[in-house]
């Protein structure tokens, strides 16, 4: 596989300055967070790559790419869609949201559609429990009182935006 591109690296370099010297491993999240953003997901070549790069275990980084759930360890659709599934969002309806995704793109959580657009995933508090339920989508735009109707639109909006090949978020 192809290491990561200078630009990341300049990324991941602008993270580890933010710490001392004796520390640069601190930037392990944003180093993951980079190559996840450049490469879709974070394959065992790519973890090595940043514990390399940062100079600590490969065990060390894999710890923490298996602790938090914006991290993906196999390849995930175009558009992740997280659902919130804790307690405030799941009795504002969390759980209807969800098996209305789970019927209409015919996958699972953690499941990828077939045609690789979209993978289903589970989440837990996203901070945002007066608009929920909540769907996250690709770890960056947070969308609130996701309604089965909600999300009819939402992913109408995603498909279309595949035909144009302009991803929106």
């Amino acid at each position: 596989m192809n290491k990561l591109s200078a630009e990341s690296y300049q990324k991941i370099d602008a993270a580890i300055a933010k710490y001392p010297p004796e520390h640069k491993q601190s930037a392990v999240m944003a180093a993951l967070t980079i190559a996840q953003d450049e490469r879709g997901w974070l394959s065992p070549e790519t973890l090595k790559e940043i514990a390399d790069y940062l100079d600590i275990s490969p065990l060390a980084v894999y710890e923490v790419a298996t602790f938090y759930t914006m991290y993906h360890l196999k390849s995930v659709g175009r558009y992740t869609l997280t659902v919130c599934t804790n307690l405030p969002c799941a009795l504002q309806g969390a759980n209807r949201t969800a098996e209305h995704l789970k019927k209409i793109l015919n996958i699972d959580w953690g499941e990828t559609t077939q045609d690789g657009m979209f993978t289903l995933l589970s989440g837990e508090c996203m901070g945002a429990c007066g608009e929920g339920p909540v769907l996250l989508r690709n770890n960056k735009t947070m969308c609130g009182n996701m309604t089965p109707q909600a999300v009819d639109s939402l992913l109408a909006e995603l498909c279309r935006s595949r035909k144009g090949d302009a991803d929106v978020g």
